[in-house]
């Protein structure tokens, strides 16, 4: 799910599960370019609270998720998933049929070492299968975010990195993969919860080191501003755009 320390970000799996369980709900598509198969040993990079994980597990693979945040962990062991709490900025064994990570490795403070680190991971064959904010990512939601700051007199640091195709296609081959498929998919996506439960789950970092009052204002201010995103009859909408890809382990 995230690098917490890395990124400044603190999860609680209970928020998550309220305001943004629509992160797993929405992963069909890269399961389905992950292609799981019985027997594999496939390696979950984020896996958060686990309920994607679940998803591979019920394919027949042997999958283990790799997850620094405690709550989070704790939230994917108790659906029966055995979990390690790591920073993928370390190494994470070998010998995996699959590195599979959604929603994750845009987190990441250094993308390029968790990438080799996923390739010494794998065995020759192996495949890294991912999908990740991409280039144009919540564009809107962080104009807005970074306005209510600087309205206030605070600096703007986004804590993501959401790369284009081109940049982690070079990534990848960088670290010794051949890349089969790469796709920037625009995808807004409806907030069940709104705007306000969306930066309560994401937006920490951008407030980091405020007051609980100051961070509050912030955050309502940055709603205000982000208006044009409340559709009359959809409701809040986010404008994501997601990067998924494929790569091999030559």
């Amino acid at each position: 799910m995230a690098e917490a320390p890395a990124a400044g970000q603190a999860w609680s799996a209970a928020d998550y599960a309220r305001h943004a369980a629509f992160v797993p709900a929405l992963g069909a598509d890269v399961l389905a370019l992950l292609d799981a198969r019985p027997g594999e040993r496939v390696l979950d990079l984020g896996c958060g609270d686990g309920v994607l994980t679940r998803r591979v597990a019920e394919a027949g693979a042997e999958v283990a998720g790799l997850e620094p945040d405690p709550s989070m962990a704790a939230a994917a062991r108790r659906l029966g998933l055995r979990v390690t709490e790591a920073d993928a900025h370390d190494p994470f064994g070998e010998g995996f049929d699959a590195v599979f990570s959604n929603a994750a490795l845009h987190w990441m403070r250094d993308p390029a070492r968790v990438i080799a680190n996923a390739h010494a991971a794998l065995r020759p064959g192996g495949r890294l299968v991912a999908e990740q904010g991409g280039w144009g990512n919540v564009a809107a939601v962080v104009t807005g975010l970074a306005a209510a700051l600087e309205a206030r007199g605070h600096p703007v640091a986004s804590p993501w990195d959401f790369p284009s195709p081109t940049l982690q296609r070079r990534r990848l081959e960088a670290a010794g993969f051949r890349v089969e498929a790469m796709a920037l998919v625009p995808r807004p996506t409806p907030l069940p919860t709104g705007m306000a439960g969306w930066l309560r789950t994401f937006a920490g970092p951008f407030v980091r080191g405020l007051s609980e009052w100051e961070a509050a204002a912030v955050l309502a201010d940055a709603e205000r501003r982000l208006g044009a995103l409340r559709d009359p009859a959809e409701g809040w909408m986010a404008d994501y755009v997601r990067l998924r890809f494929r790569a091999v382990r030559g």
